[in-house]
């Protein structure tokens, strides 16, 4: 097996073999920043599938997962990077859960994880520009790319009767490049866009660029920004001016916060959301719930999925390294194999230590279609009566 020269690298396989008693796993996460309200319940997620494994006993020769946090901020790339330096040299993570928004997860890639050949298996981040970063196959993504939420947003504003929108996003790599996909969906359906506009996060008045975009016009706005930040800005300010009362929200938005905020204001708006339906996902909902995690709460699903696919590749790698996890991560997710749920990770353990094979399904029908892809679906829902309900999967 090709050894990694960096001694980062090699500290890592500390964890390995018979004498490994554990081993660190990176989870880096906005625990600060603009969805502050999502990172605890997605930590707590991912460090639930840790611990199944964990407490199962069937990983390796006992071998304990031991979770690290570290705050990417969700916007500071500087400080991403900072912070899964730590985990990677002084904390010598095998592999990384995370980072959560595009651009900071862009960042961790280029300057640490690569360089360094530690995995990372995202659960939210979903800008197209990550399916074609040189990462030499150790990314990984369980959320689909915004390529196609912003197909299937286009589709959910169209067929909501929504023939000209106006459209604000977040300014950053997940705002403009979800922005630029429903832009082109949106028009080639025949809709129209009458402003696209550019909002920063961190402001206290967001009356400027609500005139703007109530200037251009248009049935409903849409905002792909995050129910923490600006995005929540600009709606509040767009209602208190009148300027529009019906709003269609990227995944950045869902957030129970958002509802509690202006639930009663919303009525009617529209969105999308990575989401799945089926035995996965219902078992998701009772393990989760068990746990005392929201099983609802934006890329739960995922998180935990992230976190059981990295532990399945150590054991069909026979180590905790992050060579292993790297070699193995694909042959986990995807068929052949036995498939498994959230709950039966000890089940996979012991197959894949009698040299079988395994097809994680997880909470979210996992389906890798390559490094730095994945197959999907996506939650259509309605805002009514100060919930979000489901309409249909797409």
């Amino acid at each position: 097996m090709r050894k990694f020269l960096l001694a980062s690298a090699a500290s890592a396989l500390v964890g390995t073999g018979a004498l490994a008693q554990e081993a660190n796993i990176g989870i880096i996460f906005g625990f600060t920043g603009p969805i502050e309200s999502l990172t605890p319940n997605m930590a707590a997620s991912a460090e639930l599938a840790l611990k199944e494994v964990s407490d199962s006993g069937k990983l390796l020769d006992g071998l304990t997962l031991t979770p690290v946090r570290a705050d990417s901020t969700c916007v500071d790339s500087a400080a991403a990077t900072a912070a899964a330096e730590r985990l990677v040299t002084s904390d010598n993570v095998v592999a990384i859960v995370g980072a959560d928004c595009s651009g900071v997860t862009t960042a961790v890639a280029n300057n640490v994880a690569v360089p360094n050949g530690v995995v990372m298996v995202s659960p939210s981040a979903t800008s197209p520009a990550l399916s074609s970063i040189d990462d030499n196959d150790l990314f990984f993504r369980v959320a689909p790319s915004d390529a196609r939420q912003g197909e299937v947003l286009a589709n959910i504003v169209k067929d909501n009767g929504h023939d000209e929108v106006a459209v604000t996003y977040t300014n950053n790599d997940y705002g403009k490049g979800l922005s630029d996909s429903f832009i082109q969906n949106y028009e080639a359906l025949g809709g129209t866009v009458t402003i696209n506009a550019a909002h920063e996060d961190g402001k206290g008045d967001y009356s400027a660029e609500v005139g703007a975009l109530a200037s251009a016009g248009g049935s409903a706005l849409v905002v792909l920004g995050y129910a923490d930040q600006g995005g929540v800005g600009v709606v509040r300010a767009a209602l208190d001016t009148g300027a529009f009362d019906t709003f269609a929200f990227g995944d950045g938005m869902f957030a129970d916060t958002l509802l509690d905020a202006l639930g009663d204001s919303l009525e009617g708006s529209i969105g999308s959301v990575p989401w799945s339906e089926g035995e996965g996902a219902d078992t998701f909902a009772e393990v989760a719930e068990a746990a005392g995690v929201d099983p609802s709460s934006t890329f739960t699903r995922e998180s935990y999925d992230s976190a059981a696919l990295i532990a399945l590749a150590i054991q069909k790698g026979g180590e905790a390294s992050r060579e292993a996890v790297a070699a193995n991560l694909l042959d986990v997710a995807n068929e052949p194999g036995e498939k498994i749920m959230p709950g039966e990770l000890a089940k996979a353990l012991e197959i894949l230590a009698e040299g079988g094979d395994v097809d994680y399904v997880g909470a979210t029908n996992v389906e890798l279609i390559g490094p730095g892809e994945a197959a999907g679906t996506y939650r259509d829902y309605v805002i009514e009566g100060g919930e979000y309900k489901t309409v249909q999967f797409r």
